[in-house]
Order: C-alpha cells, then structure tokens, then sequence
C-alpha cells in the first residue's frame, strides 16, 4: 500500500484535490463535471525556513484556508449556486474603491470574518464558561482542562448541529467520496467509482482529525499556564494558536505516514469524529472525485508518494 501526501476538500457539488505543485477542483453541473486545474506555489517554496517542523504547519493551514476559499467561490458558481443579480449601487461603490483587487479584497474579509467566529466560538466562549467554575476551584490547572472540555463539547455540538442541514450532508457525501478515492489510489487499484465504492469515508490524514487535535493540543498546552484575567487568557490563547497548529500539523503528517499502534491511537479519535463529517457518497459523486485526482496525477505522476 503507497503512502502519498496528496490532500483534498469537499466543495459545494465537487471535490479540491491539492498535490505538491498543482490544485484541481471537479464540480458536477448540469453539463456533467466542469474541471479546473491550475499551478500553485507554496509559500515555503519561496522561503525554505518554513519548510521546517512547525513552521511548515502554520504556513499549510493559511494556504488551506486561502484555496479553501477559492475552491468554495468557484464550485459555487460552476455549480449555478450563485445567481449574476445587476449589481447594486454598493457594488459599484467597491468595484470603483478597489478595481481588479476586489476578489481578494472580499477573499480577505472572508477569511478574518470565519476566523474571527472560529476564536469567539471556540475560544473566547469557552474560557469565559469556565470561568464560571472558578468559585468551585482556584486550580489553574484544574479551570484549563474544563476549559479545553467545554471547547471539545462546543465543537461536536457544532458539527452535530451543521451536519442536519441537508446542503452540508451534501458536502459531507462529497467528502466521503474524497476519502474513498484516495483510499483507492493508495491501495494502488484503477480508480473507478466501482473500486473506490468498497473503501471507508475514514482517512487518518483528513482535517477533521486535524481540527479534534487542535482541541487536544490546546488542551495540553494551556493547562500549562495559570489562570489569569479574562482579557490575558484571550490574548495568551490566540498568540498560541499558531504554534498548537504547529504542533497539530506534524501530529496528523506522522499519524497519516505510520502504522505503528501509538498513531493509530492517536489517529482514532478524528477518525471515529470523521462519521459526523463524511457520508457514503453515490457513484456520481466518486466519478467527480476521481476526475480531480486524475487531473492532479497526469501532471504530478508519482510525486506525492512518501518513499
């Protein structure tokens, strides 16, 4: 069985596949599947030092969240989920402010916006409940792992909750469908929906896993700390959050290269989490997966495997 470092990401009816040099996004329209590829460049590309053991895991989760956001934009439109309304008088208004810029103008505000929640809902809102603790305990030790319990108990409620609404269970089809064409492709078997159908929607490499360890990591690394004024924790817990990514990313990198029992353990918790965000997906979803794995492999061949 290969090991490769190919990565990917369920859209609005399709699915991103990202290799070392090249991203593809397959959508299915009512045209059949509409395909763009292109050639990107990482940032540690251009400055090696990010190349390096956590570095490198801070610099992949804001490219992530960047293609994520175009991945997004461009599979809601090829799939007619954006309508072309006449533009208003305040779209005139930032068409005038910021020209040709104004795509990633708005892609900007996209991305401080959903981290701004991501902080408030997971952060800010469980270090101010725990709080509420304190008149039972003065433990600094003690308030930061109810802390880190709260944020775990928001987030599988949160996954709950947005995995009832029926366009999100489409999402989580299609990602089931991502899981299962890479499981294929590692399995080293032609990639048709017929084989990739019989494989599990659970992968050790994908985000939510990623996501379930920040939780843990955080969890470890505050409690390391007291239990200052409210004010000082928000500020301690966000100018840590890059190095718990840090530590998160080079976590699911060795879970998804090894075999050995402990990453095992360590992969099963996202794994068993992965049942809330992946659906078994239909034929047609697997053939819009594979379309974009194809594309990926016929510029990038065997790149991606890990030696």
């Amino acid at each position: 069985m290969r090991k490769t470092m190919i990565g990917g990401q369920a859209v609005i009816e399709g699915v991103m596949m990202r290799g070392k040099s090249n991203v593809a996004i397959a959508v299915r329209n009512k045209e059949g599947i509409s395909l763009d590829r292109k050639k990107v460049s990482a940032f540690s590309d251009r400055y090696p030092i990010f190349k390096l053991p956590f570095l490198r895991g801070i610099v992949s989760l804001v490219e992530s969240l960047i293609m994520g956001v175009n991945a997004i934009t461009y599979s809601a439109e090829m799939a007619g989920e954006l309508v072309d309304d006449e533009p208003t008088k305040f779209d005139n208004f930032l068409d005038k402010l910021f020209g040709d810029k104004l795509d990633n103008v708005l892609m900007a505000f996209s991305l401080v916006i959903s981290l701004g929640f991501a902080v408030l809902l997971f952060f800010i809102l469980p270090t101010w409940s725990a709080n509420l603790v304190k008149k039972f305990t003065e433990s600094g030790f003690l308030l930061n792992i109810v802390e880190g319990i709260i944020r775990v108990a928001i987030f599988l409620i949160y996954l709950v909750a947005i995995s009832s609404m029926k366009d999100i269970r489409r999402v989580f089809e299609y990602h089931g469908a991502e899981h299962k064409t890479i499981h294929c492709y590692e399995h080293e078997e032609e990639l048709t929906a017929e084989n990739a159908r019989k494989y599990t929607t659970l992968h050790p490499r994908c985000g939510t896993n990623f996501l379930f360890l920040v939780m843990v990591v955080s969890i470890l690394l505050f409690s390391l700390f007291s239990w200052p004024d409210f004010w000082t924790r928000v500020v301690l817990r966000i100018v840590l959050l890059p190095v718990v990514a840090g530590i998160s990313y080079e976590l699911i990198r060795w879970a998804g290269k090894s075999n050995s029992l402990l990453a095992r353990a360590v992969a099963y918790p996202g794994m068993m989490l992965q049942k809330l965000t992946t659906r078994e997906p239909d034929d047609s979803q697997l053939e819009v997966a594979i379309a974009s794995l194809k594309a990926i492999l016929e510029v990038e061949g065997d790149n991606d495997i890990i030696p």
